[in-house]
């Protein structure tokens, strides 16, 4: 079984209902497929390094896929078609790293904000 992280991003004027159907959406691909959602990570609503499709920003979200070639390969076809996404980008990877949320704000941005105010 090989490794994936897989990354979807969503037009700027998806609503977090839509985004919880993309994510139910190729969650049940993957595992129709006989692969298997290690995590689902909601990155949230970010700004792209530049314009797609008329839209400066963008709804990312992030799975930690364990499964063959082909699970990726009928993720990808189904996301090419989908005109909620502006882009997707799969990676294969040795081993996950589960502990780092790279996309939360830590404490001490807390701080530093409210020391702002």
């Amino acid at each position: 079984m090989n490794l994936y992280e897989h990354t979807i991003i969503a037009r700027q004027d998806t609503s977090p209902s839509e985004i919880k159907q993309l994510t139910e959406k190729y969650s049940k691909i993957v595992e129709k497929n006989e692969g298997e959602i290690i995590k689902t990570e909601n990155w949230g609503l970010l700004n792209l390094s530049y314009i797609i499709k008329k839209n400066t920003k963008g709804s990312y979200i992030h799975f930690k896929i364990k499964g063959k070639g082909n699970v990726i390969d009928e993720l990808e076809k189904n996301e090419s078609i989908d005109k909620k996404l502006l882009r997707y980008l799969t990676v294969r990877v040795k081993k996950f790293d589960l502990e780092a949320n790279y996309f939360s704000k830590k404490e001490s941005d807390y701080n530093k904000e409210s020391n702002k105010n």
